[in-house]
């Protein structure tokens, strides 16, 4: 693809340049901006089918992993040992964990993950005051999701799950 936009190029400016030697007057009115931009492909994705959750999630050094647009998946995340995501509550296009209180003990969250396929079950669901830390319990293979807890101003929903199986 870069051949042939680079061939495009030469051949106008080739072009360009026949005209200019010909004295031939060259009016242009509008001018093309031609813009590559690298697509970023999400590394994985959640779903779950209890709050009809299914939304891609980036990598942590994506532009597009961040809360203002997608569900965000945590610095402090190291795969596979642990994921934290966290996404908006209440209402809105970006409110992904909206209906995250609806969660129960036992409920299945399947993550995708660089192609791996893992099957999460929650363990425990809890409130912590928010103030830009959550208190965890190391488990291994956990999957952490929060959100603005629905119920309590200033505080923060906090579920806890641990990786049943993969596929």
């Amino acid at each position: 693809m870069k051949k042939l936009i680079i061939i495009c190029i030469l051949f106008v400016e080739i072009i360009l340049i026949i005209l200019l030697q010909n004295n031939i007057n060259i009016n242009i009115k509008t001018t093309y901006i031609l813009e590559i931009t690298k697509k970023e492909i999400p590394i994985g994705n959640i779903i779950i089918k209890k709050i009809k959750l299914n939304e891609d999630i980036y990598g942590k050094e994506s532009q597009k992993n961040n809360i203002e647009e997608h569900i965000t998946i945590l610095k402090e995340s190291n795969y596979p040992q642990l994921i934290i995501l966290a996404a908006h509550s209440g209402t809105g296009k970006i409110a992904y964990f909206e209906e995250l209180n609806k969660l129960e003990i036992n409920d299945k969250i399947q993550i995708t993950y660089n192609k791996e396929t893992s099957i999460y079950k929650v363990i425990k669901i809890w409130e912590e005051p928010k103030n830009g830390k959550i208190h965890i319990e190391n488990k291994e293979k956990q999957l952490i999701l929060t959100t603005c807890s629905p119920d309590h101003k200033n505080y923060q929903l906090i579920i806890s799950c641990i990786k049943k199986e993969s596929t």
